[in-house]
């Protein structure tokens, strides 16, 4: 009446695709780290390290893309999306400060879906450093990333970004524009 053979050969399916998952799980938290990590040595401008760290990250993406290959499923756990996030964070944060741009989805090699948070949460990273560079007097670095954010923003709105996950980042990106233009007006003031 049933067939026991079947049934057999999904378990086995189903107990593959958790180990492949535990393991995404696991190398994923090294993607993060490492870009973690990154953004944490931009700041104390240690670019070379930064740059060591982006490299260790995107082998690891690169391996866990051939394991996703193998089974697409994988594509859908949220540590690996959390994962790529990150490493699109750190890595349009270290185009940014040593090539004044930030790197597109295919420069990154990476989805939409992924990209804009990542680039979302770039913005938290911008407006630290553009805070720090008035602090240190140099208004000529904070005045650019404002104006940076400024047209970043301006090109986020044009995305209809409802009901998916960016759309909270993205409103925060309004409250990190608006303490980067009070700071400009106070640069400004200042002089």
């Amino acid at each position: 009446m049933i067939n026991k053979k079947a049934f057999e050969q999904m378990r086995k399916q189903f107990e593959q695709y958790d180990e492949l998952r535990e393991q995404l799980i696991k190398q994923s938290r090294d993607i993060l780290k490492n870009s973690k990590a990154a953004i944490y040595s931009i700041h104390r401008n240690e670019l070379k390290t930064a740059l060591a760290q982006l490299a260790v990250a995107r082998a690891v993406i690169k391996k866990l893309e051939a394991l996703i290959h193998k089974e697409p499923h994988l594509a859908q756990v949220g540590a690996w999306s959390e994962a790529l996030e990150e490493y699109v964070e750190a890595a349009a944060y270290y185009d940014f400060i040593t090539k004044k741009q930030i790197p597109s989805a295919a420069d990154l090699g990476v989805d939409p879906q992924v990209y804009l948070p990542g680039i979302c949460d770039l913005v938290g990273e911008l407006t630290r450093r553009a805070v720090n560079a008035a602090v240190a007097d140099d208004e000529k670095t904070a005045l650019k990333i404002k104006d940076a954010v400024s047209e970043l923003y301006a090109e986020l709105m044009l995305f209809d970004l409802r009901n998916i996950p960016a759309r909270k980042k993205f409103d925060g990106i309004k409250y990190s524009l608006e303490k980067l233009e009070d700071l400009a007006l106070r640069i400004k003031l200042k002089k």
